[in-house]
């Protein structure tokens, strides 16, 4: 891996920088570190955590095995030796394919009207460029849960709203700029709402809470309101 930088946040997190370009391919490189990093962890490593084009590498620096003058230094000499010795094709992340349902009516979609006019599109075209690509979950964040995912169709690029809802309610799925992202539960929020899906990205009761991780690709399907109510009983009874 080339063109790297390194930053020392606090005394028990590295920051691994890729650039600042957006990128699918750039991405996989930053899901590569993380599963180098991962498969072959240092004594004191915790966690890494993925964003656009960085990796924030954390650990506990009381159990780092001091090899240099500073626990900072010997992490990172220690991250960089691995990024470097570890083949780029050697390195895989376990992404999944995540098919999720939306419903575009307008009483889930305030904004896919509004949005479509902006965008001088019909409503069925701005349902169709979306609902066709398959979307790379580049990072969780915001809110616990909340997928950043691109990049959409340069047709459906867009504003932020100007004036951000107080509430937007669970399942919500939005874009804005060049992503698309689903709301986890209710809160207030500024992208375009243009459909819900009656899936629960956040459940408590499942062994991992959460629908979705970084490296995940997302699929959506378009369903009718009825199949929207359908599916919001089915999984409401599991929760």
């Amino acid at each position: 891996m080339q063109h790297l930088s390194f930053i020392q946040i606090n005394e028990s997190s590295l920051l691994i920088s890729f650039g600042e370009l957006i990128h699918e391919y750039v991405h996989a490189r930053v899901m590569q570190a993380k599963a180098a990093i991962e498969a072959n962890p240092f004594p004191g490593f915790v966690e890494t955590v993925p964003a656009y084009t960085s990796l924030a590498v954390y650990y506990n620096p009381v159990l780092v095995e001091k090899k240099n003058e500073s626990v900072s230094v010997t992490v990172l000499q220690s991250v960089q030796h691995l990024l470097e010795t570890v083949a780029a094709d050697q390195l895989t992340s376990s992404g999944a394919l995540v098919e999720i349902p939306v419903c575009y009516d307008p009483v889930f979609a305030p904004d896919l009207i509004t949005t479509a006019d902006a965008l001088k599109l019909s409503v069925e075209e701005l349902i169709n460029i979306h609902a066709a690509k398959t979307y790379k979950v580049f990072m969780i964040g915001f809110t616990p849960g909340f997928p950043y995912m691109g990049t959409v169709d340069e047709r459906i690029f867009t504003q932020r709203k100007t004036q951000p809802r107080l509430r937007v309610e669970p399942g919500s799925v939005a874009v804005a700029g060049n992503q698309t992202g689903i709301y986890p539960f209710a809160t207030p929020g500024g992208w375009n709402i243009i459909g819900r899906t009656p899936l629960l990205l956040f459940d408590r009761h499942r062994s991992n809470p959460f629908l979705l991780k970084a490296g995940d690709e997302v699929k959506f399907k378009p369903i009718s309101k009825e199949e929207f109510e359908t599916l919001s009983m089915v999984h409401t009874k599991q929760s």
